[in-house]
């Protein structure tokens, strides 16, 4: 007989991305490339398993195809278990119908059965589109020892970015007295992570409630944690103070991409006691040309350079041609840049191909916003696309090129 689990995660992987624009017209957010070998979901499955969770619900809704086969068995984050591992849980048809996940706790809800069949005596719910190293199994223990009925991990943010955050005030131990979700006039600094832990008990009561409630959102910031703290529950903070970056934007996801140049990274990947774990393909060694000229770079396995590349990251399988340049911008896979063509302050979706001669993107100091191109897109030889360009299909190159 297979034994129950302490502690349960469940991931939220399902929502649309829409703020990513061309980069998730095909795909869930989770599954967006990262940092030229990884993918966004990376982090919070092998925060998982280096914190000793082996149990994980992955809940999944848009353009789910690419994230199903990503994740497969969970075989490269060490969650292909015979009881337990990395399960993806789609919206299925029970014996009231098919219904969609209406929202973050409605997802969670229509999953209980799932939670149910491990018998744990913790949840822990996750978002599948941050980029951080935590290990959970802190936050565990600190929620055992406050003896608290749910613990929401909080970050300090800055007074002026609080108000796009649901804000939490604290006492002097740390027991939450107030939460607002997306404060105009935010009176703290401690912004939810949308991490929580719950005592299982308590989480189920309160989903349940919820799902009979006809005017409920169905969302953990504006309902289930509300109330909770009205009904008086016991509901504490538990304090990160590492790197966190909520990568639901454009311009997010650029930063993100660049934390990891320099020599001393303000995100650090190659810390082997907290390994991220991914699935790709083996590609050969990266090749330099003679006439290459890298600066402040990090060039993935299989890339062929033979251009200047400063300040950029460059995915798996990218060639880029003599003479072009790619300046202050991220190249996702099997991407290929001809010669003449300049890249500045620019995002390129995997696969996409940049002719000669083309101008993408403009120089970052002048430039309104980062310009992206989406994946398969074959753009001409000699074609301008502006700063802030959103090429979401080969189409789109006929209003914004010229």
């Amino acid at each position: 007989m297979f034994r129950n689990k302490e502690c349960v995660a469940m991931l939220l992987a399902g929502g649309q991305g829409s703020r990513l624009y061309a980069l998730t017209e095909t795909n869930a957010k989770p599954a967006v490339p990262f940092g030229g070998k990884y993918r966004i979901i990376d982090f919070t499955l092998s925060n998982c398993v280096n914190s000793g969770i082996d149990t994980v619900g992955v809940l999944t809704q848009y353009q789910p195809l690419m994230l199903n086969e990503y994740i497969g068995n969970g075989l490269p984050w060490d969650l292909d278990r015979a009881w337990g591992g990395v399960k993806i849980l789609p919206p299925y048809q029970g014996k009231n119908g098919a219904d969609w996940y209406k929202g973050t706790a409605n997802a969670i809800y229509q999953n209980l059965q799932f939670i149910d069949r491990y018998d744990p005596e913790y949840v822990l719910i996750l978002s599948g589109d941050h980029i951080y190293k935590m290990d959970y199994d802190k936050m565990l223990d600190h929620h055992k020892k406050t003896g608290a009925d749910c613990t929401i991990a909080v970050i300090d943010v800055p007074i002026e970015e609080a108000s796009r955050f649901g804000i939490l005030s604290v006492d002097d131990e740390g027991k939450i007295f107030k939460f607002t979700e997306k404060p105009k006039n935010p009176d703290s600094t401690k912004a939810s992570m949308g991490i929580y832990i719950f005592t299982k008990k308590k989480l189920a009561e309160y989903l349940c409630a919820d799902a009979e409630d006809p005017s409920s959102s169905n969302d953990f910031g504006k309902n289930i944690i509300p109330n909770m703290l009205a009904a008086g529950e016991k509901m504490f903070a538990y304090p990160f103070s590492g790197y966190w970056k909520d990568v639901g934007t454009i311009s997010s996801l650029w930063e993100a991409n660049m934390d990891l140049l320099g020599e001393n990274p303000v995100l650090n990947l190659d810390d082997e006691e907290w390994r991220i774990y991914s699935r790709h393909e083996a590609h050969a060694p990266q090749f330099v040309g003679e006439s290459a000229v890298i600066e402040n770079c990090s060039i993935t396995e299989g890339c062929e350079i033979f251009g200047t590349v400063r300040n950029s990251v460059i995915g798996a399988g990218v060639k880029i041609m003599q003479g072009a340049s790619v300046i202050d911008s991220v190249i996702l896979e099997d991407v290929v840049i001809e010669s003449g063509a300049e890249i500045n302050y620019s995002i390129i979706d995997g696969g996409s191909s940049v002719g000669k001669d083309c101008k993408i993107g403009e120089c970052r100091e002048t430039a309104k916003d980062i310009c992206v191109i989406g994946a398969n897109i074959k753009v001409p030889d000699g074609t301008v696309v502006g700063a802030g360009a959103m090429i979401s299909k080969a189409s789109d190159l006929n209003k914004e090129g010229k």
